[in-house]
């Protein structure tokens, strides 16, 4: 029997890997192993690699050996790395739910993907790209690297506000490589170790799993959207009893609930957080994807200081998720420090991608059209098949958004749901998955972000799992985040 072969990084290969010596005012070793964690959780280092010695990588690192001792043992006492007597230290993955991140995989032919709330490309991306490439020329003979982003998408993107009703300069826009890559430089700017941030219970996965990458402690407070204003009463008792720093809010059809703020709503909420002295990060990545009602609110925070209100966007759901382009919007001072944590992280954004990005918003209103139309037939059809298929399956039909969030029936769980849809070509995320602990396993997320066949084929193979009985309550549900 063939023995497979020990697979190592070497001290040098390493070195690479992690790139500049960690800095940021923490312990080296605190920062070293939070480099070895970030290369291990998008993927540069597989589970199960063996580390290099401790004293080799010191050396390679101009550390001490004690630091890098220190990291190694941080590394195994948090569960990403597993020593074995007489052959080393070896990268692991920590028990528990996989990062969100991580549920999102490629596409594969048959499998219904509706694990990530996510649309097909806008028609207008691909002569976008087009009309990039014919300008590219003019920046080849630079160096490339445009930290902050291009001028003129910073400039596109502050007229967006502008015209929005939220007045806007381009030096208070920084670009970012999505909505994701926005969420953690701003909570490494704002979140220190320990400090609580208010979420929406529930709430998206990544943004909570963002809060604790920056050391924060999320304190959920809970949203319903049968009456989204009750949350400002709640927001107001959280933020007394809890003294947060931050609060992380979808006013605009948060995700899962599809709850939106009244006119009234969204104005007290911003006014209660700015008088407790708690800076609001604004999830904006669905604001304008509003299937029925108004579509001229206000953006969140105009009644409030600029201090207080930080916004976070993207081009992910009105136009794709393939290009990566988000923002962070906010006051200049703060958007020049969070430019600084960014440049550590990655020098500049692609400049294709940015190019592209300018000609988009210059067709916005159209493309933005043309998406809510798809939607609304998309959420409409959904709504339609599981009220016809399953019928004990209760949700409030959102005015917009990307998602039904559904009671299930007694009796049904979401974590056996998910598991025994997944046997059947079907991906979805477990209700758990949006809250704390193991609530919320008796709701199921249901995106409507797919062609209106592949949204009727998925109800479809609920509604067989479901009289089958193979998505029974389960006794220990284990996925908690």
């Amino acid at each position: 029997m063939s023995v497979e072969p020990v697979r190592s990084v070497s001290a040098t290969e390493l070195a690479v890997l992690l790139g500049a010596a960690p800095t940021g005012g923490q312990p080296l070793y605190r920062g070293l192993a939070d480099a070895l964690r970030e290369r291990v959780a998008d993927g540069s280092m597989a589970v199960g690699v063996r580390l290099p010695a401790e004293r080799a990588l010191a050396e390679e690192l101009r550390l001490s050996r004690v630091t890098v001792s220190a990291a190694y043992r941080e590394l195994r006492e948090s569960g990403w790395a597993s020593a074995r007597h007489g052959s080393g230290t070896f990268v692991a993955m920590p028990s528990g739910p996989p990062a969100w991140g991580s549920m999102v995989g490629a596409p594969v032919d048959g499998v219904i993907d509706l694990v990530n709330a996510a649309p097909a490309a806008a028609p207008e991306l691909r002569e976008a790209y087009l009309d990039a490439v014919d300008e590219l020329p003019r920046f080849m003979p630079q160096h490339g690297y445009h930290p902050g982003g291009l001028t003129t998408l910073r400039a596109a993107i502050a007229g967006h506000y502008t015209r929005r009703g939220r007045p806007t300069t381009p030096d208070q826009i920084l670009v970012t490589g999505g909505a994701g890559d926005a969420t953690e430089v701003v909570f490494e700017a704002l979140v220190e170790a320990g400090d609580r941030v208010l979420v929406e219970h529930p709430t998206y996965p990544g943004a909570v799993e963002s809060v604790q990458a920056a050391g924060g402690r999320p304190v959920p407070v809970a949203i319903d959207a049968t009456d989204p204003d009750a949350f400002v009463a709640e927001v107001d008792r959280a933020a007394r009893q809890s003294a947060p720093t931050v609060a992380y809010l979808m006013p605009d059809f948060s995700n899962p609930s599809g709850a939106r703020a009244t006119p009234e709503g969204r104005r007290r909420l911003a006014a209660t957080l700015a008088r407790h002295g708690v800076v609001t990060v604004v999830d904006e990545v669905a604001a304008e994807l509003v299937l029925d009602g108004s579509d001229d609110l206000e953006p969140f925070g105009v009644p409030v200081p600029e201090s207080a209100v930080v916004a976070i966007g993207s081009l992910s759901k009105t136009v794709w998720g393939g290009i990566r382009i988000g923002w962070v919007r906010a006051e200049a001072a703060r958007t020049a420090q969070m430019a600084k944590i960014m440049a550590r992280r990655q020098l500049s954004v692609s400049v294709l991608d940015q190019l592209a990005a300018v000609r988009l918003f210059a067709r916005h209103d159209r493309l933005v059209a043309q998406r809510r139309r798809d939607l609304r037939v998309q959420r409409d059809a959904l709504a339609a098949a599981v009220d016809d298929r399953l019928p004990g399956w209760n949700y409030v039909l959102p005015a917009g958004g990307l998602s039904l969030w559904c009671a299930l029936p007694a009796g049904t769980g979401s974590t056996d749901l998910v598991a025994a849809a997944r046997s059947r070509g079907l991906l979805l995320a477990p209700g758990p998955r949006f809250g704390t602990g193991h609530l919320f396993d008796d709701h199921q997320r249901l995106p409507f972000t797919r062609p209106v066949s592949e949204l009727t084929a998925a109800v479809n193979i609920l509604a067989t799992l479901v009289v089958s009985g193979d998505a029974s309550m389960s006794a220990s549900p284990t996925l908690v985040v």
